[in-house]
Parts: structure tokens; C-alpha cells; sequence
């Protein structure tokens, strides 16, 4: 049998089981009903004073901010770190680009208010908001332990 896979820093992963994941689930549905209506606040607080689509930008940099930290502690429990802090707006270009061209989408195509639009291209970005951050906030949920996981799982008869 082989010897359980490790990380870069030598370091075997945690696996988390169903249960575990499940709740990862659910506390970032929390976190993100938070970060959506901390980010539609700002939204609406910078709306007036500047263009709709430099508003949704400076709201979405501070929500991303306070997304880290509620994740970090909150949905993953892990320790926030610089590395991560750094690696973190990485994943939430994903988001903003598909937010982005979802809320051009609907307010210069489908003739949809400004007020609401965000909120229906946010949530599209969601699932592919949570595999990214989940890849980044917990070392070896990447590509790479999953193929090492798979190795440890398939039979060599």
C-alpha cells in the first residue's frame, strides 16, 4: 500500500469526510449571504456619487476583503495568512469576471435595473466562487491531491 500523499510543505492533507464538506457548504452560504449584503450596501451607499459599474467594483474589492476573513475563520477554519491574503483575490477574478460580464449582460442587453442586476449576476458566480477559495484557503484541495487521493484509492489487483 502506498504511503499517503503529502503537500509541498511535507505535510499529509486533511480529507475532509461528507459531513465536513456539507458544512463547508452551508457556512459558506452564510458567509456569502453576509459578503452579498455587505457588498449591496456599499453598492448602494457608492451608487449615487459614481458610475454603477465603479461602484460595483470598489464594492466588491471591500466585500472581497471581508469575504477573506469570514471564510478563513468562519467556513474553512483555517488561519489566515499573507500567502493566502495575497493568493485570494486570484480566485475572485473568476467572480468578477463572470459577475462582470454578467451585469453588463443584463443591464445593457436585458434592460435590467442597475440596483438589481448585481445581485442576479452574484449569484451565478457562486459555486465557481466556492471550489476556487476552498482551493486557496485549504492546502491540498487542488488538482493535485485529488489525483493522489485517487491513487490511494484504486486497486492495484
Amino acid at each position: 500500500m502506498p504511503a499517503p500523499a503529502t503537500n509541498a510543505a511535507g505535510v499529509t492533507p486533511h480529507k475532509p469526510g461528507r459531513k465536513e464538506q456539507l458544512g463547508q457548504i452551508f457556512r459558506f452560504g452564510l458567509v456569502g449571504g453576509v459578503n452579498t449584503g455587505t457588498f449591496y450596501v456599499f453598492y448602494l451607499l457608492m451608487h449615487p456619487w459614481m458610475p454603477y459599474f465603479a461602484a460595483y467594483t470598489a464594492a466588491f474589492v471591500l466585500s472581497m476583503i471581508g469575504s477573506f476573513f469570514m471564510n478563513t475563520y468562519f467556513t474553512y477554519r483555517t488561519r489566515p495568512t499573507w500567502k493566502k491574503f495575497l493568493l485570494f483575490p486570484l480566485t475572485n477574478i473568476t467572480n468578477f469576471v463572470i459577475q462582470s460580464a454578467g451585469l453588463f449582460a443584463l443591464v445593457t442587453w436585458a434592460g435590467m435595473n442597475t440596483k438589481i442586476a448585481p445581485l442576479v449576476a452574484a449569484v451565478v458566480a457562486i459555486p465557481f466562487t466556492f471550489v476556487l477559495s476552498r482551493k486557496i484557503l485549504i492546502p491540498g484541495t487542488g488538482a493535485k491531491a485529488a489525483e493522489a487521493d485517487r491513487t490511494r484509492t484504486e486497486s492495484t489487483v
